[in-house]
């Protein structure tokens, strides 16, 4: 619901309610009004009549009106209200009458008791104008209301709606602050100010936090390679070679450098993908299948050491996918390198590559984690694993960049884990 939705409908809500309650006191007003100048005139004519007997004058005919009735009998004294036919229309009509006595009488068979009527037809022809007319006003107030808001909207909103269409396009990457105009309503003009400010902040931060992950990939990649290859010369040198104890501490730490080094690529990966740093135009229409292929003849050495089979199955026909090389490569490596880590010895890897699916099944032990948090940093399908916890992160990672859905399952029957990615 947008904003001025809301509070035009408060808007409408209490007019509507306050003008209704008006429009009750303002009809019963009326009618309260009405009915008492109906009363005044018929006292006024009760003692017209009065003054008619004390001066000895004849009564008014009864014959020729309904609004003068005569009787011997005693009738109920004051104002009362009454339903007399219409001939003319053949309906009921509601009349406001007063009964009184007369003092004295003038002879036995002189009556003593009159009636004096008059139609309330007129009265409620009145309140029936006035209700229509207030009825009318409000609807006109409504409208007025409704429109007078619409018009609100495109016009004193004009700025908000520009300055959300500027924050829409917003682009992080393009290294530019917002740069919002200053709108003539002090609200907004506040609003583009803050704007302005925070994404100029925003653009400091992203440029040092880019300048940071450049500079820390390329300053700590360096010395891991010097101390990698210092450590695998040192496992070559022939003194070395006569002393166990000491090749087997420089060998663990060259595996635990090599670690290291994976851990920071990683790293340096995922810190890239969060802060949208690979650059749109660098996309590529790839072919996955062949990506996929090229992958695995890479994989080959580790297939053999851990005694994995590999089987790839395909469907044609398959559309090419626009990606960036760096990233395909790294989501199909981390996929593939998880299937063949966590593997029986002499186990299998299928991969089942589809026009809108990638799947990646594997035999291996039961998740001894969580597989709700398997996407996480630094978790693992086995705990016992040495891995560092962040393939199945990074594949998330690019699969969330592409818009695309990864899904992980277990099955018990054949104890396999399938790892499927869907394609946007």
């Amino acid at each position: 619901m947008k904003l001025l939705t809301a509070t035009t409908r408060y808007y409408l809500l209490l007019t509507a309610g306050l003008f209704a309650l008006a429009s009750a006191l303002l009809y019963v007003g009326f009618g309260w009004a009405l009915r008492n100048e109906v009363e005044e005139l018929l006292y006024n004519r009760q003692l017209h009549i009065q003054n008619l007997v004390a001066s000895g004058l004849p009564l008014p005919a009864a014959a020729f009106t309904d609004n003068l009735e005569y009787s011997q009998q005693p009738l109920p004294l004051g104002f009362s209200d009454t339903l007399l036919l219409d001939t003319v229309e053949r309906e009921m009509v509601p009349y406001r009458q007063l009964t009184f006595r007369l003092q004295p009488a003038r002879a036995v068979s002189a009556p003593q008791w009159l009636t004096l009527r008059k139609s309330l037809v007129e009265t409620e022809d009145v309140l029936a104008v006035v209700l229509g007319v207030m009825v009318g006003v409000l609807a006109l107030l409504l409208l007025g209301v409704v429109g007078l808001n619409r018009w609100l909207a495109g016009r004193i909103w004009s700025p908000f709606q520009r300055t959300l269409a500027a924050l829409r396009a917003y682009d992080l990457q393009r290294h530019q602050p917002l740069n919002l105009p200053t709108p003539a309503i002090e609200e907004f003009a506040a609003l583009n100010q803050a704007l302005n400010s925070l994404s100029e902040r925003l653009v400091l931060d992203y440029e040092s936090l880019r300048q940071f992950t450049e500079n820390a990939a390329h300053e700590t990649q360096t010395p891991l390679a010097i101390i990698q290859a210092k450590l695998e010369q040192l496992l070559q040198a022939p003194t070395l070679m006569q002393d166990e104890g000491t090749a087997n501490l420089v060998g663990e730490t060259l595996r635990a450098t090599l670690r290291l080094s994976r851990l920071h690529q990683s790293l340096t990966l995922l810190t890239r993908l969060e802060n949208h740093q690979f650059v749109p135009t660098q996309a590529v229409p790839l072919q996955l299948e062949e990506v996929l292929r090229e992958r695995a003849a890479m994989l080959e050495p580790l297939l053999a050491a851990r005694q994995v089979t590999l089987t790839m199955h395909t469907e044609p026909p398959l559309p090419l996918r626009t990606m960036h090389p760096g990233l395909a490569d790294s989501l199909l490596q981390n996929l593939l390198h998880n299937a063949i880590r966590h593997n029986y010895p002499g186990g299998q890897v299928e991969v089942f590559l589809q026009a809108k699916s990638l799947a990646i099944s594997n035999t291996g032990p039961a998740p001894t984690g969580d597989p709700a948090r398997f996407f996480e940093r630094f978790q693992k399908h086995n705990l016992a694993s040495d891995s560092p916890g962040l393939g199945l992160s990074i594949a998330q990672h690019i699969c969330r960049y592409y818009g695309f859905k990864i899904q992980y399952a277990f099955t018990e029957v054949d104890g396999r884990h399938t790892l499927r990615v869907q394609f946007a």
